[in-house]
């Protein structure tokens, strides 16, 4: 698999824009992880972190399922990786644990997040509300998180991903 990482319209819509850049962090986390074997893939290589690329895949698919599902959309989906007892899961990785899973979960919850994003415009407030804070939230602001979260985690995985084998990257 090769990732094609698509570089956002510089002229578009406010929509056009902000899903432009979420796919295009979407598209970076795939390419920081291509290549890897599994157990690269579930290498905590910056220590004392536990974090892995794989961990990070499995929690962006939680985040995906957790704003575009659960608040946006209000729809009752449970947790993948976490739960009560481990609210981390989704990082704590065992050998059984593959690439493979990973990768068609997280892109299974994307394909619903845009799914669900379709059916909003960017002021609609989400149907659910944050667990936290009570919150309703409109679709702008959800995907302007994402695009901040998984900005966020890819600095991670560049870092991650320069431990495991030296590739560096933009």
């Amino acid at each position: 698999m090769t990732t094609e990482r698509r570089e956002p319209a510089t002229t578009a819509d406010e929509r056009t824009m902000l899903e432009g850049w979420l796919d295009y962090h979407r598209e970076t986390l795939a390419w920081k992880c291509e290549g890897l074997s599994d157990a690269q893939l579930r290498t905590a290589s910056v220590e004392p972190s536990e974090l892995s690329l794989m961990g990070l895949v499995r929690h962006m698919a939680e985040v995906e399922r957790g704003w575009f599902r659960k608040v946006l959309a209000a729809e009752d989906a449970g947790p993948l990786y976490y739960s009560d007892e481990d609210r981390d899961g989704e990082f704590h990785l065992t050998d059984t644990d593959t690439w493979e899973e990973a990768y068609a979960t997280w892109q299974a919850e994307i394909e619903i997040a845009r799914r669900n994003a379709a059916g909003f415009g960017l002021d609609d407030l989400s149907k659910g509300r944050s667990q936290r804070t009570g919150n309703q939230f409109n679709l702008r602001w959800i995907i302007t998180h994402m695009i901040e979260e998984y900005a966020r985690h890819n600095g991670h995985a560049d870092l991650l991903r320069e431990r495991i084998d030296g590739s560096t990257g933009d």
